[in-house]
């Protein structure tokens, strides 16, 4: 869905719950977990950036990534604000590109909660202009780095975003520049 204005609280409730009940759009749903195969015809990016060292930093990247604090105004947000990271739970993606605004739509695939990793992955709902799925995870490895993992699938779903690719690969990779700076953004006001 695309508008000329930014889309109303009550259009994003709609839209959620219009693609609440959706089937993923895309094949070989949960592929990010493992840093499994990519399926022939997807782009895969993978992007970390390390934010520091220790337990306190690790706590507060989690709180970040719970928080959605990854997604980076004003190029996209989540909305409701406050969305729960558990399974099936269904986010609208918003985001503004030369003046227009999309509303997309993901589901979260699966959560991952152990002691030293945390994240989730969503994928594409119908309702998405592109088809995929991407991984937000935080670790906290042996040697006390604590780093943040994008590891996203994607390929244009309409035809709009097929025409537009190389301004679509850019504003992805421009996202996982941004995502990671709001990443380490988030982690120094709240360990500081």
């Amino acid at each position: 869905m695309w508008q000329l204005r930014r889309p109303t609280l009550a259009q994003v409730q709609a839209y959620r719950a219009a693609q609440r009940a959706l089937p993923f759009s895309y094949p070989s749903v949960g592929a990010t977990r493992d840093g499994g195969p990519t399926p022939q015809g997807f782009d895969r990016d993978r992007n970390r950036h390390r934010l520091g060292d220790g337990e306190a930093v690790f706590a507060a990247a989690c709180a970040a990534v719970r928080a959605w604090q990854m997604f980076p105004p004003p190029l996209a947000t989540i909305e409701p604000t406050g969305i729960p990271i558990a399974e099936g739970q269904v986010a609208a993606v918003v985001v503004r590109v030369l003046g227009v605004w999309f509303l997309n739509a993901a589901r979260i695939v699966y959560v991952v909660d152990e002691p030293r990793r945390f994240g989730f992955a969503y994928g594409t709902l119908p309702g998405h202009a592109e088809r995929g799925e991407e991984r937000f995870l935080v670790e906290w490895l042996a040697d006390d780095s604590v780093w943040y993992d994008l590891d996203a699938l994607s390929r244009p779903r309409y035809w709009a975003a097929r025409l537009a690719y190389p301004l679509t690969r850019r504003l992805q990779r421009r996202f996982a520049r941004l995502s990671k700076a709001a990443m380490a953004r988030a982690v120094a006001r709240r360990c500081g």
